[in-house]
């Protein structure tokens, strides 16, 4: 069995899809960005940018039950991978001890223009 995933906290969807669905002792949640609970980018700057999906990640999780050492797996959408060193300077605040897989890809264009989108897995112990 399935169930949704969603705080006030966190923006909305921009679409039709879950910010988070939690299943069998794992939570996925959606790419984020760095956008505010209005749906609108915080900075044109990729670390604001960073913080920000990492901040929204954070409520999705704390309304799970979990936190950021629950993540096992996360995936990192950047518009250029020149940004990759400044992304990686803001994700490793998120993260004590072990971190967790990643996979990490330049795409041509995000929603919103965003700079960055992360998602992520994370398992309930």
């Amino acid at each position: 069995m399935k169930h949704q995933i969603s705080s006030a906290k966190a923006p909305k969807a921009l679409g039709p899809y879950s910010a988070g669905v939690a299943t069998e002792g794992l939570v996925f949640l959606s790419g984020q960005l760095g956008m505010n609970t209005e749906g609108n980018l915080v900075s044109e700057d990729v670390a604001e940018q960073t913080q920000k999906a990492f901040e929204n990640i954070g409520v999705l999780l704390e309304a799970s039950g979990l936190t950021y050492d629950d993540i096992v797996k996360t995936t990192v959408l950047l518009n250029d991978m020149k940004d990759f060193a400044k992304v990686n300077e803001e994700y490793a605040k998120y993260f004590d001890g072990i971190y967790p897989a990643r996979s990490c890809f330049e795409v041509a264009k995000l929603p919103k223009n965003a700079k960055v989108e992360i998602e992520c897995i994370a398992i309930k112990k």
